[in-house]
């Protein structure tokens, strides 16, 4: 991959300029915390591009929480306007890795969703390198680095003065060309870079080790080791159905279908579903395949540890941790991968 070196003015340029064809969003810091805010023709202004992930997951772009699909009895009819397409600064590894998944399911032939297919396929991806990590974090005992190696039209690795940006995309190539004045020759960066990169990534394995997550290579038949043990029912004792887990994570993606009624008609929406609510697996008649909560928990963790294992050669999870900070009953997955050791 070609890379280069653009200071921190030029970026903010760079910023201006693309805000015209796309609708930015780079995360901001509240306390602790990072969160999406829309950016623009005023630049980056007090965004943050590289330390830690941001509190939700890149998903909500493309896979928005509630989408209107179908319009039915409107005198207005079904109204699909055109927006511009979104474009990410900051995004993370771990983000950029669940596409593996999201696109997996909403991609592919002959079961292809076209809302999320075009916003993938629209939108622009300037990634960044993770700069800190969080006390959850633990994508290196997956195997994923704390720095994006695919995914991203752009990435960006912070140093001092400016970033390096490595393109990553024949879009990312075409901004760099199109923008070429704001950028330069990055070889008296790299070394810089790639040493950054190492003691991050040697910080963050030490901090999981703590965790005793297993090897990862040996997590899929440890699950199936204990898939009629009752490590799942001790586990959900204390989770509370509130489908946070779900809706946090960046590679969940069931959703459910409903209607709702209008002043001049109906709209069917589809929303963000959990598997771990009662009436997930539920169909007509009442009929219940998992009407135990310790069952829907398994199935949580064989559909991360299991499924996406034998279907796309990867974990259908990401090692953010965003799910245990979410979690209200305290589910802790590390110590949960842990225990699959026992």
């Amino acid at each position: 991959m070609n890379s280069y070196f653009i200071n921190k003015p030029n970026l903010d340029r760079l910023v201006k300029s693309l805000s015209k064809v796309y609708k930015i969003f780079a995360p901001v810091k509240s306390d602790n915390n990072r969160f999406y805010k829309k950016v623009g023709e005023d630049g980056l202004g007090e965004s943050v591009i590289g330390e830690v992930r941001a509190v939700e997951p890149i998903k909500g772009f493309y896979f928005p929480a509630r989408t209107k699909i179908a319009e039915y009895f409107s005198s207005k009819g079904y109204s699909d306007e055109k927006e511009r397409p979104v474009a990410i600064i900051g995004a993370k590894s771990c983000d950029l890795v669940s596409f593996k998944v999201m696109d997996y399911v909403y991609r592919q032939e002959p079961f292809r969703d076209p809302l999320y297919a075009l916003k993938r396929e629209k939108g622009l991806v300037i990634s960044s390198d993770c700069t800190l990590y969080g006390e959850t974090c633990f994508c290196v005992a997956i195997d994923i680095m704390p720095y994006p190696l695919e995914g991203f039209d752009i990435n960006l690795s912070g140093l001092d003065s400016g970033y390096i940006a490595e393109i990553g995309s024949g879009k990312g190539e075409k901004i760099v060309r199109d923008y070429f004045k704001l950028f330069q020759g990055a070889e008296p960066y790299i070394e810089r870079r790639n040493t950054n990169r190492k003691k991050l990534k040697e910080d963050l394995s030490e901090h999981v080790k703590k965790s005793g997550i297993p090897q990862k290579d040996s997590i899929q038949a440890a699950f199936k080791s204990k898939f009629d043990s009752s490590l799942w029912e001790e586990v959900s004792k204390t989770c509370v159905e509130c489908g946070a887990c779900n809706m946090i994570c960046p590679a969940c993606h069931c959703f459910i279908l409903m209607d709702q009624k209008r002043e001049n008609g109906f709209e069917r929406l589809r929303m963000w579903d959990s598997c771990l609510l009662m009436s997930f697996a539920r169909v007509a008649g009442g009929a219940n395949p998992r009407k135990l909560l310790a069952h829907r928990m398994r199935n949580r963790f064989d559909k991360k540890f299991n499924f996406f294992q034998d279907t796309i050669g990867r974990f259908g999870c990401t090692g953010c941790g965003r799910c245990i900070e979410a979690c209200p009953g305290k589910i802790d997955i590390r110590e949960v991968l842990s225990r699959l050791k026992g």
